[in-house]
């Protein structure tokens, strides 16, 4: 849960880096959620059309921490956050931003920032930075 709780608090940073870890645990309770407000919504009646109420509301909410970590997500794999674009391209657009997703990411400091594995990595910690935010 604390995943979570963390790219909240980074609400809107695009800036830095964010691991595999971080990412698909963010996403996996996002969909927790999302579901249970789905269910929630059908109880009470306010899914009128397709989408709910409070799914709604809850969507609405994640847009911007859900594109801020998939854009550090992209800088962890070296790669512009601008390749979150190319998501609206329907079905291998899709397949594309997955394959970068699911990739390791780079080992050591790259132009986004410091290792958020360094640690594990190496040992030691990249710099006295928080994991994932560039030391300049």
């Amino acid at each position: 849960m604390h995943w979570y709780l963390d790219v909240l608090k980074k609400y809107v940073v695009f800036s830095g880096r964010a691991r595999r870890k971080e990412f698909w645990m963010f996403t996996l309770f996002n969909v927790i959620i999302s579901i249970v407000l789905s269910a929630i919504d059908r109880m009470i009646g306010t899914d009128s059309s397709g989408t709910g109420l409070l799914g709604g509301i809850y969507s609405l909410l994640v847009l911007l921490p859900s594109l801020a970590v998939t854009v550090r997500r992209l800088h962890d794999t070296d790669r512009s956050g601008w390749w979150i674009l190319i998501g609206l391209i329907p079905i291998i657009g899709w397949i594309v931003l997955l394959v970068f997703e699911v990739q390791e990411g780079t080992a050591g400091d790259n132009s986004h920032g410091p290792d958020p594995k360094a640690q594990e990595r190496f040992g030691t910690a990249a710099g006295s930075a928080e994991p994932g935010y560039p030391t300049v």
